[in-house]
């Protein structure tokens, strides 16, 4: 048998269990009801598609584009955070494009530790932030969080007890998958604290526009001296429902993002040059759009929080993401979130996420994502309604 260490170092894939039992149902024609992967269902706002049905028809544009993303487009992105954050960015050494966010970290993540260093990462959390430093060869350390615990404390005591000491912190508000969301005050103290104990920040902000009730969400850039030692990812995904499309970016520090320049150099030839052009047009376009992509994720979260109310399961209204965290039901709270999770496919005909899948300290709890419809997010809580 072959030896692969870098996979080996991997653990089982939860989720591809829920996946597999998901399938089975649909196999024996079940209508299953997936809030399951947090995979947007609402189309790309027409005047994007059109820009990228014009840009495609022009053969010079299915030549290899540049692997930093072409320059118009980090001009785009450095001026969406001077208008939107009232960060300066410089385009040409601040800014590079990536193919998602998820792979931009990835690399990023690879570029700049060596095997052995260790990287803070919070437990639960989207999976590629933790599982970027494995696949790197780095010492993974998870700092829990919960209602019940304080951030910092934990963060203190885990630097404190870490040996050789921790280069890097991974972090992602609006987070995924907890929904917890923070204030400009909670960067600054990441701020303060990394230039203390000299580490490198990686800031995931995936959700920086799925936000409700008034919530205004601060970028990591904006803390005095953020882009002295990390970044931010920003991608298009979410914001204007373009998950298909892989255009994310990575901004801030310039030593952080010129290693990411020279790894990718290597490694991609860059988005396919259309998706580039009609990236732009969503950054310098009309923010209705995304207004109206918020919009109707909220009507999905008050429908899916007000019915599970009415049976009995209270959850709190998340004020961003397109996911629910729920912590499962004290009738239920005893066969963990795996199996909790295969009941309510196999008995509710309803997919989600077992909170185990986004690390150890996820366990009690599922994450539903809001990506059906109201009518058949109703559909699902009279599943749940029976088994409750």
């Amino acid at each position: 048998m072959y030896s692969f260490p870098r996979i080996d170092r991997l653990p089982p894939y939860v989720f591809a269990t829920v996946d597999e039992l998901k399938m089975e149902a649909r196999r024996r024609g079940e209508d299953i009801i997936d809030l399951g992967m947090g995979n947007p269902d609402l189309p790309t706002p027409k005047h994007i598609v059109d820009k990228v049905i014009e840009a495609v028809q022009k053969p010079k544009n299915h030549r290899y584009s540049a692997s930093r993303g072409i320059t118009k487009l980090r001009h785009a992105m450095a001026d969406w955070y001077r208008d939107r954050f009232g960060v300066a960015l410089d385009p040409d050494d601040e800014v590079i494009v990536t193919i998602g966010a998820k792979e931009g970290i990835a690399h990023l993540v690879l570029a700049t530790i060596s095997p052995g260093d260790v990287v803070f990462a919070p437990n639960p959390t989207y999976p590629i932030h933790p599982y970027s430093v494995v696949i790197a060869g780095g010492d993974l350390r998870g700092i829990p969080i919960g209602p019940e615990r304080d951030f910092f404390d934990d963060l203190l005591t885990a630097t404190k007890q870490t040996w050789p000491k921790p280069k890097m912190l991974i972090i992602s508000y609006p987070h995924n998958p907890t929904t917890n969301v923070v204030d400009r005050g909670f960067f600054e103290r990441i701020v303060e604290f990394c230039k203390e104990h000299e580490m490198l920040v990686i800031h995931d902000f995936a959700y920086a526009d799925l936000v409700y009730d008034g919530y205004e969400p601060p970028s990591f850039l904006q803390a005095p001296g953020a882009k002295d030692i990390g970044v931010e990812f920003y991608s298009l995904t979410k914001t204007f429902s373009m998950a298909g499309w892989r255009v994310g970016f990575c901004v801030g520090n310039k030593e952080m993002v010129t290693a990411l320049r020279r790894i990718k150099s290597y490694l991609d030839y860059g988005v396919f040059q259309p998706i580039q052009i009609a990236a732009i047009i969503a950054l310098k376009g009309s923010y209705n759009p995304v207004s109206d992509i918020a919009d109707t994720y909220r009507a999905r979260r008050d429908t899916l929080i007000s019915g599970l109310e009415r049976i009995g399961w209270h959850i709190e209204k998340p004020k961003a993401t397109m996911f629910v965290w729920a912590k499962i039901p004290e009738t239920h709270a005893e066969m963990g979130s795996l199996e909790f999770a295969k009941l309510l496919i196999n008995e509710a005909k309803v997919a989600v996420s077992p909170g185990i899948g986004f690390g150890q300290y996820g366990e009690g709890y599922i994450r539903l994502a809001l990506v059906e419809n109201k009518h058949r997010i109703n559909q699902a809580v009279r599943g749940i309604k029976r088994i409750l």
